[in-house]
C-alpha cells in the first residue's frame, strides 16, 4: 500500500521543500522506501533542488513536467498524451527508489479549468458547479497518479503556500500532511489558517466522498537558539496548548548554512553534507515519521495497511 503525504503550511518560507526533499531521501537512502516527490508549487524549488536547472529545461521541453498530464484531463482534445512513467526522473542524485515528478513554473490556465468544469456541469444533468468543481479537485492529482500508485511506499506532495487548486487537490489525495513550522508568531498564523482550511475542505467533500486525511505532526524548522530564547518558548508553548504531544515531533531542524548551501550542489543536505547538524536532525526527523505512521496506521478502525516498519 502507498502511503501520501502533504507538505503544507498557509504561509511561505517555513521549509516546506526543504523538508520534503530531505525526508524523502533518507526515506529513500536510510529506510530502503520507495520515494515520489512530487512537485506542485510553481516555484519548482523542490525540482531544482534535485536536478540542475538545464536537465529540468530538458524535461519542459520534451512536456515532461507535471503540467502536461494536468493538461491531459482539462483541455477538451487533448495531444498524444504521454505516460507519466515516461515523465519521472528515477534514481534522483543517484539513490535507488528515490524518484521525481518535476513541477513547472506553470500548471494550469484557471480559464480553461472553469471553462471545462462549466461545461461538464451543463452535460452532467446540470449539476451544481461546486459539486463538479469538488469532483475535480478531489479526483485530479489522483488520476495522475493512478498508473503509478503501486510503485511507491510513499508519495509526498510538495505543496505551494497559499491554498490554491493543487494544494486542495492534494490534501484531498492525501493520507496525511505534515506541517513545517518557523518558532514565530506568523507560523502559528499559518497553522491555525491551514487547520481551518482543511476542516472547510473536508465539510465541502463530505456529501460525496469522506476526507481521511491526518496531520502526521508539526515540525519546527528553522529552530536557531530554541530553548534559551524566551519568545521562541512562548510560541512553541502555544502549540503545545493548540495540539497534543502526539502531534508535534520532538525533533526540531536547527538553523544550519550547510542546509541552504545543498541547494547548490542540487541534493539535499542528508546527502551533500551528512554530518552536519541539519543532515543529522533530518534523519532523526525521518525515524520519528517512520515510528509515527505506524501508530497513526494502528489506531485506525478500518482495516489496516501493512507495517510500515523501518528496514
Amino acid at each position: 500500500m502507498t502511503y501520501t503525504i502533504a507538505t503544507a503550511n498557509m504561509k511561505g518560507g517555513v521549509g516546506k521543500t526543504t523538508l520534503s526533499v530531505n525526508l524523502a531521501t533518507a526515506l529513500a537512502k536510510e529506510h530502503g522506501k520507495r520515494v515520489l516527490i512530487f512537485d506542485l508549487d510553481t516555484q519548482i524549488s523542490a525540482t531544482l533542488s534535485l536536478m540542475a536547472p538545464t536537465e529540468f529545461a530538458n524535461y519542459r521541453k520534451r512536456k515532461r513536467t507535471l503540467k502536461n498530464f494536468i493538461n491531459q484531463i482539462i483541455q477538451p482534445n487533448p495531444p498524444a498524451k504521454i505516460p507519466i512513467q515516461d515523465a519521472i526522473h528515477r534514481s534522483v542524485c543517484n539513490i535507488n527508489n528515490l524518484d521525481l515528478l518535476p513541477g513547472d513554473i506553470e500548471l494550469y490556465d484557471e480559464y480553461m479549468v472553469a471553462e471545462m468544469l462549466h461545461e461538464k456541469a451543463f452535460e452532467v444533468d446540470r449539476l451544481d458547479f461546486e459539486v463538479v468543481w469538488n469532483r475535480f479537485e478531489r479526483t485530479l492529482l489522483r488520476q495522475i497518479l493512478q498508473p503509478i500508485m503501486s510503485d511507491y511506499d510513499c508519495i509526498i506532495f510538495d505543496c505551494a503556500p497559499g491554498y490554491n487548486l493543487m494544494t486542495r487537490s492534494a490534501l484531498a489525495a492525501s493520507d496525511f500532511y505534515i506541517l513545517p513550522a518557523k518558532p514565530e508568531p506568523l507560523s502559528i498564523v499559518g497553522i491555525q489558517l491551514l487547520e481551518r482550511r482543511i476542516a472547510e475542505l473536508k465539510k465541502s467533500h463530505e456529501a460525496e466522498a469522506v476526507m481521511g486525511i491526518q496531520l502526521i505532526g508539526i515540525v519546527f524548522t528553522m529552530a536557531g537558539n530554541l530553548f534559551t530564547g524566551r519568545y521562541q518558548r512562548q510560541v512553541v508553548q502555544r502549540i503545545n496548548q493548540d495540539f497534543t504531544p502526539d502531534k508535534i515531533f520532538n525533533t526540531q531542524i536547527p538553523m544550519d548554512v550547510n542546509v541552504a548551501k545543498a541547494v547548490d550542489s542540487f541534493m539535499p543536505v542528508v546527502l551533500s553534507n551528512p554530518h552536519s547538524a541539519g543532515a543529522k536532525a533530518f534523519s532523526q526527523l525521518t525515524q520519528e515519521f517512520v515510528q509515527k505512521l505506524n501508530v497513526a496506521q494502528e489506531r485506525k478502525t478500518q482495516p489496516m495497511n501493512p507495517s510500515f516498519a523501518t528496514v
